[in-house]
């Protein structure tokens, strides 16, 4: 059993959705941008980015004083 996978923005090798210009999975503006990462590391700067402020501790909302009224 063997798997694929096929980009509905190439046609004849060049990406439609990028000025028609020779398809390259993963340059920049491709639909696989920055969702997976690659074997080039070239390609994997946004995947770094984007998983760099995910992994970055979200800040706690204020919270009200128990009361009800501001310290």
């Amino acid at each position: 059993m063997a798997g694929g996978w096929g980009c509905p923005h190439e046609i004849n090798d060049h990406c439609l959705k990028i000025n028609n210009l020779p398809c390259d999975p993963g340059m920049k503006g491709c639909e696989l941008y920055g969702r997976y990462r690659f074997a080039d590391e070239s390609k994997n700067t946004r995947y770094w980015e984007k998983k760099g402020r995910a992994d970055m501790p979200k800040a706690a909302p204020d919270q009200p004083a128990k009361d009800g009224q501001p310290d």
